[in-house]
């Protein structure tokens, strides 16, 4: 699948994410070589009806200057550990519903403090700041047991989800699962490319990867959620796509399956 992304007037495929810790450094992110994975992780990332036609393995480059090993498919980045505890058996065959990832956040981990990261090299422009603000509010609005503590600055240590952007000249993002331990993803990687576009848009991309890291998934990759919608038209921030026009708010389907789930 490829990384989650917007052309003006088109409409682009999306995919998958995972997590670390830390400081701020004044470097751009270097490309990393792909290594190809075994046969037994393609086989659990298919299980999960993720996209298997276009996964590698990269070090992910983290905002403490440390690199994490993560298999990469499109907007998704599952850390090989984390795949390793997956428990997962026979594809699910489901296509049309919300669903789930493996793990969701628990709930020793739900009061969740969230960074818009503003150091050196990786800050959030003033509109995805913004952007980001707005997201964090749909999903507070939500009459569940979720609740998102909102702050900006370099603190990654005290923080349980940071949002920071790299440099990529695509609109889009990418996050990953919730751990097996139940705390959420913790690095949310926003391309900078994304700042071309509207808030609505910069809302809609942070909103989709905050989604991921609280165990959302695109619809018909995952574990379904019991309740939630069956037709295939159904809108949702999670769809693994996006235009230009799009406004940004959770869904009724998005609410449902996060209210179902938390």
């Amino acid at each position: 699948m490829e990384k989650l992304k917007l052309v003006v007037f088109c409409i682009i495929a999306i995919a998958l994410a995972s997590s670390c810790n830390k400081g701020e450094i004044n470097k751009e992110i270097p490309q990393q070589q792909k290594i190809e994975p075994t046969q037994e992780q393609i086989d659990k990332l298919s299980a999960l009806n993720i996209d298997i036609k276009d996964v590698s393995i990269e070090e992910i480059p983290m905002i403490d200057g440390s690199f994490e090993k993560h298999l990469v498919s499109g907007d998704i980045t599952i850390s090989v550990a984390d795949l390793e505890k997956y428990n997962v058996k026979e594809p699910v065959q489901y296509q049309n519903k919300q669903f789930r990832a493996p793990y969701i956040v628990a709930p020793p981990f739900r009061n969740i403090r969230i960074l818009g990261y503003t150091g050196s090299g990786f800050a959030l422009t003033s509109k995805m700041q913004t952007a980001l603000s707005w997201a964090v509010n749909n999903y507070n609005a939500l009459p569940n047991t979720l609740n998102f503590i909102l702050s900006y600055g370099t603190d990654v240590a005290a923080a349980d989800i940071v949002v920071y952007k790299v440099n990529n000249s695509t609109a889009g993002g990418q996050a990953g699962f919730p751990s097996s331990n139940g705390r959420p993803y913790k690095w949310l990687r926003i391309n900078s490319g994304t700042d071309a576009f509207s808030t609505n848009v910069n809302e809609h991309v942070i909103g989709h990867e905050i989604g991921h890291a609280v165990g959302l998934t695109h619809p018909g990759s995952g574990i379904w959620i019991p309740g939630t919608p069956i037709a295939v038209t159904e809108p949702s921030i999670m769809q693994p796509s996006f235009s230009a026009t799009v406004d940004g708010e959770l869904t009724p389907s998005d609410r449902l399956a996060l209210n179902i789930l938390y």
